[in-house]
C-alpha cells in the first residue's frame, strides 16, 4: 500500500484551485427542506423540496439524478450522430454506419411501408418446426437472435478459472419481468395479469397470428408454467450454487428427452465440451414441460418471442401497442419517449463504442481521469486501513482480504481499446435488419473467446452508460466517463461533496467485492472460500440484520423492500459510504474543513450522498423495481444507509427521539 496522506500539492489539485477563486461547496441548497429535521428523514432534508417542485416527465417512470445525467447523455450522443451523418460519408465509414443506422430508426414511413415482413421471414422458420428435435434446434435459432426461450447458451468467465471463459446456461421463457408476476396474489399484480393477457391478444392480432385469443391464453398458461419453476432471484444471489459445471455428455442427466446437440449446433456451441449449468432444478423440471406442451403452443409461443422482441422496431401500430403495457401498466409512464431518444439508444446500443469512442473525445477531461485516479486510490486505501481495524474479523481472513484490496483493477472513463465494427453493415432502409447484423456481431465476437484467454482489458460498458460496475471474476471497479459529472463528480466542487458523491460509488463498487456474492470470490477473481469459519457465520449475522432493517422499509402500502434481494447493494452503499468518510477525513492531512454554506467537512459529504439519490417515482415503476431490482429505491438508500454511521449522529446531532436513530448496537458496521 502507498502512503496515506496526499501532499498540500496534490489536495490543492483535488480542489480545482487552492487561492484563485472560491472554492465551490457542491451543494444544491435550493433541493433541501431545511424545515425537516434530519434526523428524522435525511432524504426529505437533502432533496425534499426539490421533490416537492419536480415533476416526473411524462416519458418517464421514475426520474432522478441518473435520469438528469442520462438525458444529458443522450443530448451528447445525438449531437454526435447527427455530427457524424453530415455530408456524403463513404460506404463502410463510422459516419456512414452512425448516421445511417440513426436514420433508418427515424424513418417511420419506410418502417410502416415494410410492415410485417421482417415478421412473417421469421414465423417461416418457427412453422417448420414439426417435432420435438426440430424445437431444440430452432431454441439454438432464437439463441443466437435474442429471442426468449426456456432456457439461453452464454459466455462468461469461469467463476473458478477466471483466465478462461465458459460456456454458462441461464432460464428464460417469461416474459413479465419475474416469476412474482405470474405467481403473486397481490391485487396489483392480479391486475397486471388481467392486462397482460389484453395485450397478447392485441399484439397477436396486430401480427396476423391466427386466433389470437386462443393463441394469447396458450402463451400466457406457458409462461405461467415456466415462471413455477424459475429459481427465485434471491436463490440467484448464491454464486456458489450458480456454479454446476456439466460435461455435455452429462446433459441428459439433466434433461434426457431434450435434444441438447441439435439446440447447441445451432447456437454455435456444437464443438463445446461442457458447460456451467446455473438452475440445475429448473433445467430438470424444465425437460418435462417442453415434452408434455403440444409443438403448436411451443410455434405460437416463438411466434410471440418475435413479435415481442421486435415489435418497438416494426410499424406504428404495434410499437404504441407494446408501449400501452409495458410503458404505461407495467411502468406507469404518460407518454413514449421521442423518437430520436429511442434511436439514440438504439445506436448506442448497437455501436456502443464506436459511438463511445467519439463521446469521450468531445465530453471527457483528462483532469477528471487524473482527479478520479487520486479518489479512487484513497478509497482502497481507506478499505484497507478499514479492514485491518475490523473486531469481528481473524488475521487470517484479513490477510486476504487485504490481498483482494491490493488486486483490484481500476478502469475510468473508457477503454484503452476499441472494439472493431467494420463487419457490420449497416442501411439506412433496413432497421431490423441493422439489429440483426449487430446483434449477431456481438454474438459471434463473444462466441469467439471460447477456447482464448479472458480479455481483462474490455468493458461490459460503453463510456456514454451513466452507471458503474464491479466484476468479480476480474476484479475490477468500472466508472464510465458519462457518470462523471455532477452531482456524482464536480471538478469545480471541494472534495467532501464528490465524496459523498462519486467517493460513496467508488466505495460501493469496491464494496460489491466484499458483499454476499463479492465475497465468495478472491483477488484474482477466482471463486473460492478465503474465509475461517467463525469468520464466515460473523459475516452472514452481520448481513442478516441488514437484511432486517431493510425489510421493513415500506414502499408501498403492502409492499415492503426485499431485504435478501437487495442485500448487495445495501451492503455496496453501506461501506462505500462508510469508507468515503474514512477516505476523506484522510485527504484533509490532518488539516481541518472548511465550513462552506454553513456545513462542515463531513456534513457536506453526507449531503453529496443525499443528493445523488434523489429519485421520484411513479407507483407502477416502483412496484416493478421491486419485484425485479436488486437495488433499493432512492429514499430508502438514503436513508437505509446513513442511520448505521457513526459520523451522521455526531454531524447532524441526532437523538434517540428521531426516527432515523438506531441505537449502537443495532447499527450495522461491516467493511
Amino acid at each position: 500500500m502507498k502512503k496515506s496522506l496526499l501532499s498540500t500539492a496534490v489536495l490543492c489539485l483535488l480542489i480545482s484551485s487552492c487561492s484563485q477563486k472560491e472554492i465551490a461547496s457542491g451543494i444544491s441548497k435550493k433541493d433541501m427542506d431545511t424545515l425537516v429535521n434530519p434526523g428524522d428523514d435525511f432524504d426529505a432534508y437533502v432533496n425534499g423540496n426539490w421533490n416537492k417542485n419536480t415533476k416526473i416527465p411524462a416519458d418517464k417512470s421514475s426520474y432522478g439524478a441518473f435520469d438528469m445525467l442520462l438525458d444529458k447523455s443522450e443530448k451528447d450522443v445525438k449531437a454526435i450522430i447527427e455530427e457524424a451523418a453530415k455530408g456524403n460519408n463513404p460506404e463502410g465509414s463510422d459516419a456512414q454506419k452512425i448516421g445511417d443506422f440513426f436514420a433508418s430508426y427515424m424513418d417511420r414511413k419506410e418502417r410502416d411501408a415494410i410492415g410485417l415482413k421482417p415478421l412473417q421471414k421469421e414465423f417461416v422458420a418457427i412453422d417448420a418446426i414439426t417435432d420435438y428435435n426440430s424445437l431444440a434446434s430452432y431454441f439454438g435459432y432464437a439463441n443466437r437472435n435474442g429471442y426468449n426461450i426456456p432456457f439461453q447458451f452464454s459466455v462468461y468467465n469461469d467463476f473458478k478459472d477466471p483466465n478462461k471463459y465458459s460456456l454458462v446456461t441461464w432460464q428464460g421463457g417469461i416474459s413479465l419481468p419475474d416469476r412474482d408476476y405470474y405467481l403473486s396474489n397481490d391485487a396489483a399484480m392480479v391486475k397486471i395479469r388481467t392486462a397482460y393477457k389484453t395485450h397478447l391478444e392485441k399484439m397477436l392480432q396486430l401480427s396476423g397470428v391466427a386466433n389470437p385469443t386462443e393463441s394469447a391464453a396458450k402463451i400466457f398458461a406457458l409462461e405461467t408454467e415456466i415462471a413455477t419453476i424459475h429459481q427465485r432471484k434471491e436463490d440467484n444471489r448464491d454464486m456458489t450454487k450458480l456454479y454446476n459445471p456439466y460435461k455435455v455428455e452429462d446433459f441428459k442427466t439433466l434433461m434426457p428427452n431434450f435434444n441438447w446437440a441439435a439446440m447447441m449446433e445451432k447456437a454455435g456451441v456444437g464443438k463445446e465440451k461442457s458447460a456451467i449449468i446455473a438452475q440445475v432444478n429448473y433445467q430438470k423440471n424444465l425437460d418435462g414441460i417442453i415434452q408434455k406442451t403440444p409443438i403448436d403452443t411451443w410455434k405460437t409461443f416463438l411466434k410471440w418471442s418475435v413479435i415481442n422482441a421486435s415489435s418497438a422496431y416494426l410499424t406504428t401500430e404495434l410499437d404504441n401497442q407494446q408501449f400501452e403495457f409495458n410503458g404505461k401498466i407495467l411502468n406507469g409512464t404518460e407518454k413514449q419517449r421521442e423518437d430520436w431518444k429511442r434511436a439514440v439508444a438504439t445506436v448506442s446500443n448497437g455501436l456502443g463504442e464506436m459511438i463511445g469512442k467519439l463521446y469521450v473525445e468531445k465530453h471527457f477531461k483528462p483532469e477528471a481521469k487524473e482527479r478520479m485516479t487520486v479518489m479512487v486510490k484513497n478509497l482502497l486505501k481507506a478499505y484497507g486501513e478499514s479492514i485491518k481495524t475490523l473486531d469481528w474479523m481473524s488475521e487470517a481472513t484479513k490477510k486476504e482480504a487485504l490481498k483482494k484490496v491490493d488486486k483490484f483493477i481500476v478502469k475510468i472513463g473508457y477503454p484503452d481499446k476499441w472494439k472493431d465494427y467494420s463487419s457490420v453493415k449497416i442501411d439506412r432502409k433496413d432497421l431490423v435488419g441493422n439489429l440483426r447484423r449487430a446483434g449477431e456481431f456481438e454474438y459471434n465476437r463473444n462466441l469467439a473467446k471460447l477456447g482464448k484467454p479472458v480479455d481483462k482489458t474490455e468493458w461490459g460498458m460503453t463510456p456514454q452508460t451513466v452507471n458503474a460496475y464491479y466484476n468479480p471474476t476480474v476484479n475490477e471497479i468500472v466508472f464510465p466517463a458519462a457518470i462523471l459529472q455532477p452531482p456524482f463528480f464536480d471538478l469545480n466542487a471541494d472534495d467532501a461533496v464528490n465524496y459523498g458523491g462519486i467517493g460513496a460509488v467508488i466505495g460501493h463498487e469496491i464494496g460489491h467485492g466484499f458483499d454476499d456474492q463479492g465475497s465468495t470470490f478472491d483477488g484474482d477473481g477466482v471463486m473460492r472460500n478465503w474465509w475461517t469459519e467463525k469468520d464466515l457465520a460473523a459475516f452472514k449475522t452481520k448481513t442478516s440484520a441488514l437484511i432486517e432493517q431493510y425489510n421493513s422499509f415500506e414502499a408501498l402500502p403492502g409492499l415492503n423492500v426485499n431485504g435478501a434481494f437487495t442485500l448487495g447493494e445495501n451492503i455496496g452503499d453501506l461501506g462505500g459510504l462508510s469508507i468515503a468518510i474514512k477516505a476523506y477525513k484522510a485527504s484533509l492531512n490532518g488539516k481541518e474543513a472548511e465550513v462552506l454554506d454553513g456545513y462542515t467537512g463531513i456534513q457536506r459529504v453526507f449531503l453529496g450522498w443525499g443528493q445523488v439519490w434523489k429519485e421520484k417515482m411513479r407507483d407502477e415503476s416502483l412496484r416493478n423495481q421491486i419485484t425485479s431490482d436488486p437495488h433499493s429505491p432512492g429514499k430508502f438508500r438514503v436513508n437505509g444507509t446513513v442511520r448505521n454511521i457513526p459520523e451522521f449522529y455526531e454531524a447532524f446531532d441526532v437523538k434517540p427521539t428521531n426516527k432515523l436513530y438506531l441505537a449502537p448496537e443495532k447499527r450495522v458496521k461491516i467493511w
